[in-house]
């Protein structure tokens, strides 16, 4: 938000330095970003001087130039090489000097030099109105007034708007200093803390008055809850024309560009008081009157910007009595504004609920100044105050008449904000004890009222402009803000409590977890949580009555919160490999979000995303993909780190996979992982196999909070190792391998281990060979062949009659 210092100065006569208010400014909390220098005429006529033109003599190599010599107040005069066909001598002219710099009309900067044209020497400029800023013609040098004195400094001699504007980082709970009057308003409550007593002035509306009775626009404000307050006036025999200077001075000081006087007015105020108005053209309302209402939806509208919109059935608009003319605290129609050829304006100032304009700027994609403010609550107490400001305004700009009385639709008035509080709680929030006479003088100069002073507190009246103070804690947090958080006192002495806290709270085991899987090269992700409804089409499993859906959505594609992680993370995985990122190992612990009938319920989880090669490219290994069997590798990896060593496989039910398996301990389950469908990925754009994993983390938690860990010592007898090749049927598993293994010796048998496939030539149709490792170990003594034998003997039977294997 732009502020400018001088519009600033007419609200609060300070003297206080711009960079003094810049950092009161931000001591009450409305942050000055930066510090800007405006000026009327860019420049400020810096180098430029009155000069008498001596004599004018032709160019002897140049038709059109003239070779003149120029008095500058100096102690000779110069000479000046000019092309301009009007230079005479006896003219008094502006002279740009050597060494100033002069400005294109887009701003771009270029110094006077000395120089050479045409073989004659150049010390200056004279100078045409447009070169300077001070006109747009180019017709010819500018020629000013014969009793104009030589050498005076031109910034004298013409009004030049020097101006600092402030560029406040403004938070969206201040709505009340979203106007130089609001900034006006705060800075003068940190001035009277300071003991600096300024009086606020406020424009006066005492001179309005209704000329006439002759135009009167009915207004029909047909639905309440949307607009609570709607003024309306008409004006009568306005000419549209320029702004004056110093109104065009003022808007372009805040970055607006001047647009005509009606408008300007409206701009004017708006940035003025903070109250949004909107002209329309009278002669453009059908049957004189206005209706504030929603239309049905799918009407056409045609906003100023002549784009043609799609109106939503919730959208207000203000209409008469055929058609749309201005979609409610968002933006004004095409049809209905006003042009060079209206004579009569019926000007609106109104109160909207700030939900819904919210809403229906989002919709429509359009944020404007009226938006930006209505949609954080403006003040509802000043809406008439600022229509007669405006139309005051627009009467001493455009002239014309008022010609209705003040129409106001304000059925159910908005409230003050009833609030009290204790010193106990002032002084425990803020950590230092604020003397009570301190607490209700800054009350006081924020224009909250005491109603009751007791030994214990307080009892207030919060002004209804102020919406973000409504509880006990807002009221201390305005205290403390202009008290000043620089004079609260930092303790010498420091306590602390040393809490118990278990190992296995949810941020620890994510640390454990999390850090393993980043020294395995994977990065984390942290996905939004709101996502489009549109992604529950990619998996039957997620329902949309089971949406969350958000009351005031960012926009359409923000207006859920997601029922499942892989799809944001998809969104991630997209984005890298359309970067020429395509070997990607991402993690991201987050929530998913579930209506199930009126129950709201989330679930944490942890997800793992594997897509392209397992490694960066090297001369030293080569390039292996990520496949399934290495993210399985993984997962294992980290539940062995927390702990987890007993579940059990069986084939995944999640529909997101063409193929994967389901990790379990009884019915709860732990983890879902496979390959994600080319459907989906093809949603997102991807191309290549990702594979992706979802953990259930909340009950990943409660089984590492039941595992013990057991410290034994390590065996002094060595292992023993024995390798089969069996040939099998495809359909077997190495699963149950594994679990024949170990029903058959349940002692000495500690690990059993595949580390060899191989299908393909020499092979019966539909075998495959498996080269399995079974490692043996007694901790009390050495183990002998013959035990090992009689072992292996007994798993090549099992394995022969259980599996129909043949050792090869």
């Amino acid at each position: 938000m732009k502020i400018s210092y001088n519009w600033i100065k007419q609200f609060i006569k300070t003297d206080w330095t711009p960079e003094q208010t810049s950092e009161l400014l931000t001591d009450l909390g409305l942050e000055v970003e930066g510090l800007d220098t405006y000026q009327s005429i860019k420049g400020g006529l810096e180098g430029i001087v009155v000069g008498e033109v001596l004599t004018c003599e032709q160019h002897s190599n140049a038709d059109k130039l003239k070779v003149t010599t120029v008095n500058i107040g100096t102690d000779a005069p110069v000479q000046i090489v000019c092309g301009a066909p009007n230079v005479a001598a006896g003219q008094k002219v502006p002279v740009a000097t050597i060494g100033t710099t002069l400005y294109t009309e887009e701003g771009e900067a270029w110094t006077i030099k000395k120089g050479k044209i045409r073989g004659e020497e150049s010390f200056g400029m004279i100078c045409a109105e447009d070169e300077l800023g001070l006109g747009k013609s180019h017709d010819g040098i500018m020629v000013l007034d014969p009793d104009t004195i030589v050498g005076t400094a031109c910034a004298d001699l013409f009004d030049i708007e020097n101006d600092q504007v402030f560029e406040i980082g403004l938070t969206p709970n201040r709505a009340d200093a979203m106007s130089h009057f609001g900034t006006a308003r705060d800075l003068k409550a940190g001035l009277q803390h300071k003991d600096i007593n300024l009086e606020l002035i406020t424009p006066s509306v005492s001179s309005f008055h209704v000329d006439s009775r002759s135009l009167k626009i009915d207004v029909d404000v047909q639905n309440k809850e949307l607009a609570p307050r709607y003024c309306g006036v008409t004006i009568s025999g306005v000419k549209v024309a320029e702004s004056p200077a110093w109104v065009q001075h003022r808007l372009k000081a805040i970055g607006l560009s001047p647009i005509n006087n009606i408008v300007d007015a409206t701009n004017y105020v708006l940035h003025e008081l903070g109250q949004p108005l909107h002209a329309f053209d009278a002669d453009k309302i059908s049957d004189n009157k206005i209706e504030v209402k929603t239309v049905a939806k799918g009407t056409k509208f045609t906003t100023l910007d002549g784009v043609e919109r799609e109106l939503h059935e919730d959208d207000l608009m203000i209409c008469d009595t055929k058609k749309p003319l201005c979609i409610a605290g968002v933006f004004g129609g095409l049809d209905s504004g006003v042009s060079t050829d209206t004579t009569k304006i019926f000007l609106e100032s109104a109160y909207f609920n700030p939900v819904s304009v919210r809403k229906t700027a989002k919709r429509h994609a359009l944020n404007t100044d009226a938006s930006f403010r209505f949609e954080r609550g403006i003040d509802p107490n000043i809406t008439e105050y600022a229509l007669k400001r405006a139309a005051l305004l627009i009467q001493e700009l455009a002239g014309g008449e008022i010609t209705s009385d003040v129409s106001d639709s304000y059925s159910n008035k908005i409230e003050d904000f009833q609030v009290h509080i204790t010193f106990d709680k002032v002084t425990k929030l803020i950590g230092q004890e604020i003397p009570k006479e301190t607490i209700k003088s800054i009350l006081s100069s924020l224009e909250i009222k005491v109603n009751n002073v007791t030994e214990t507190g307080l009892g207030l009246t919060i002004p209804a402009y102020r919406n973000d103070v409504q509880r006990e804690a807002d009221v201390i947090e305005e205290i403390l803000r202009v008290y000043g958080y620089n004079n609260i006192k930092t303790t010498t002495k420091l306590n602390a409590s040393i809490s118990n806290s278990s190992k296995f709270e949810d941020h620890k085991l994510q640390n454990v977890v999390g850090n393993q899987l980043a020294s395995q090269g994977f990065f984390e992700i942290m996905a939004n949580s709101l996502t489009t409804p549109t992604y529950i089409t990619l998996s039957d499993q997620l329902k949309e009555e089971h949406n969350i859906t958000m009351l005031n959505p960012l926009s359409n594609d923000l207006s859920v919160m997601r029922q499942s992680l892989l799809f944001s993370g998809l969104e991630a995985v997209s984005y890298n490999i359309n970067r020429r990122r395509s070997d990607l190992k991402f993690f991201e612990f987050g929530k998913t979000y579930h209506d199930y009938n009126g129950t709201r319920e989330e679930y944490k989880h942890l997800t793992l995303f594997v897509t392209g090669n397992k490694s960066q490219e090297s001369w030293a290994s080569p390039q292996q993909k990520g496949d399934f069997f290495y993210l399985k590798g993984t997962i294992e990896t980290a539940l062995e780190r927390l702990g987890i060593s007993r579940y059990r496989a069986m084939p995944t039910k999640n529909d997101a996979f063409t193929e994967g398996i389901q990790y379990s301990q009884g019915k709860t389950v732990l983890v879902d992982f496979g390959i994600v469908k080319n459907k989906i990925n093809k949603h997102f754009d991807i191309n290549q196999e990702v594979m992706f994993a979802d953990f259930n983390w909340d009950n990943i938690i409660e089984i590492a909070k039941r595992n013990k860990i057991k410290f034994t010592a390590i065996a002094k007898y060595p292992e023993v190792r024995r390798d089969f090749a069996l040939l099998l049927d495809n359909k077997v598993t190495f699963e149950e391998i594994h679990t024949i293994a170990k029903q058959t010796e349940k002692q000495l048998l500690k690990n059993v281990n595949l580390f060899d496939v191989y299908q393909g030539k020499n092979l019966p149709n539909g075998k495959k060979s498996y080269a399995v490792s079974f490692m043996f170990q007694d901790e009390h003594k050495t183990l002998t062949d013959k035990v090992v034998d009689k072992i292996m003997n007994k798993l090549q039977k099992n394995f022969e009659s259980k599996l129909g294997a043949e050792l090869r």
